[in-house]
């Protein structure tokens, strides 16, 4: 077997798992909810807040309800209503199947009052004011309502209610493989998630460089013993790229890293789009919402819980946002994915909104982190474990300082210091 020919299929295994490594990680959720019973073409309504027990997506928020829909328009249409939120943050992002926010539907960018949305296919001939085009026909509607605590869930899942999809019936599609399984289930896997949904013309130059895998018509036994070696050792490297790449943004600042301004809406960024549907799947663009994770003392940005730390406002600098805003601490997976963990408050997020939050005497705030209570009480403490943790700050409407850059988050300091 000549040489180049290897060298060839394993550069185009592993740009090709990173390629369509989004579409993978977009069924899996889908394969999920179908298996648990949730019907295409309408919402699974999420009464709670997400929780430790929760690990369906990673890097979940403990702010809002989630609402998850995921939409087949290859049979016609369907009408997307908003119910009428009020001061209540609500938002509905519509991802194509390759992870890209197409449209964000809610407070922001529709208003407050609610409304109608006539979501259609690529293909599909329709237009108006209330039409909204998807670039392909399998859509995750996600919609996020805010919760102001415990006395407010009711009110919350009310508002919920009001979140209605109607559109044709349809038939759940196969069961997809997953990132981990081997290459011939997951190319086999992509092939038929690329042929329900085209790649965009602007994706021609990697579609080519991908091609000598013949995913068009992919068949594992076209492959010698040696090819085949050789895409499995591409696979690996892939592998390898995304878990020590991890979610792209613009460096550290003050202790912070920024979102990348292509969050949420990646056009040809294919390896940072790879990186944040393992690590940040969903993210929201940063428009709407930014987040921020802070870079703690051990490997992978992580924090040791055996020390304990503190983020301090000055009065002077709060957070801008037009919404709210939280800091939620998660544990690390292996793989990269961050869930949260137990503690004795039951308290993953603290925020803006958080009861009891007291400010300082001079109108600053402190957030202390630690696995022990701080000497001050528990109002402001949000409790980690004794081993590695990560802290995401999300911002949610951001004000335009911090959306670009004149505002910067205060470092996140080791009490001991």
């Amino acid at each position: 077997m000549p040489q180049d020919r290897l060298d060839t299929l394993r550069d185009a295994a592993r740009t090709a798992w990173l390629y369509v490594l989004p579409l993978i990680e977009m069924a899996s959720p889908r394969t999920r909810a179908f298996a648990g019973g949730a019907p295409p073409n309408a919402f699974a309504h999420g009464r709670d807040l997400v929780g430790p027990a929760d690990r369906d997506i990673t890097t979940p928020n403990n702010d809002t309800l989630y609402s998850s829909a995921h939409l087949d328009l290859s049979h016609g249409p369907v009408t997307l209503t908003l119910p009428a939120s009020g001061d209540r943050y609500l938002s509905v992002a519509l991802m194509d199947a390759y992870t890209n926010n197409f449209a964000v539907l809610g407070t922001r960018s529709t208003g407050r009052n609610g409304g109608r949305f006539r979501l259609v296919s690529p293909s599909e001939a329709a237009h108006g004011p209330e039409v909204v085009r998807a670039p392909t026909p399998s859509v995750w509607a996600l919609g996020r309502i805010l919760v102001d605590g415990p006395h407010d869930l009711d009110a919350a899942r009310a508002v919920q209610s009001g979140l209605t999809i109607q559109g044709p019936a349809a038939e759940p599609p196969p069961p997809c493989a997953e990132r981990h399984a081997d290459w011939p289930a997951y190319f086999d896997s992509a092939a038929r998630l690329l042929a329900r949904n085209p790649p965009p013309v602007t994706d021609r130059a990697r579609l080519e460089a991908i091609s000598p895998l013949r995913l068009d018509d992919f068949r594992p036994d076209r492959f010698s013993a040696e090819e085949a070696a050789a895409i499995a050792e591409g696979v690996e490297q892939a592998r390898g790229d995304i878990w020590r790449s991890g979610i792209k943004g613009q460096g550290f600042v003050d202790g912070w890293s920024y979102p990348y301004t292509r969050l949420g809406d990646f056009a040809q960024e294919h390896h940072y789009r790879a990186s944040v549907a393992v690590g940040g799947l969903a993210a929201l663009p940063p428009e709407e919402a930014m987040y921020m994770r802070a870079r703690g003392d051990l490997p992978r940005a992580l924090f040791d819980g055996r020390h304990d730390w503190r983020l301090h406002f000055p009065a002077e600098a709060p957070l801008p946002v037009d919404s709210f805003w939280s800091l939620s601490l998660y544990e690390s997976t292996p793989d990269g994915q961050f869930f949260f963990t137990e503690n004795p408050l039951g308290r993953y997020a603290i925020g803006d909104r958080t009861a009891g939050l007291a400010h300082n005497p001079d109108g600053s705030l402190d957030i202390w982190i630690g696995s022990r209570p701080p000497a001050a009480g528990d109002s402001n403490w949000l409790p980690a474990p004794e081993g590695p943790f990560a802290l995401f700050m999300r911002a949610y409407l951001p004000r335009p300082e911090l959306l670009h850059g004149a505002y910067r988050l205060p470092p996140v300091r080791r009490v001991d210091d």
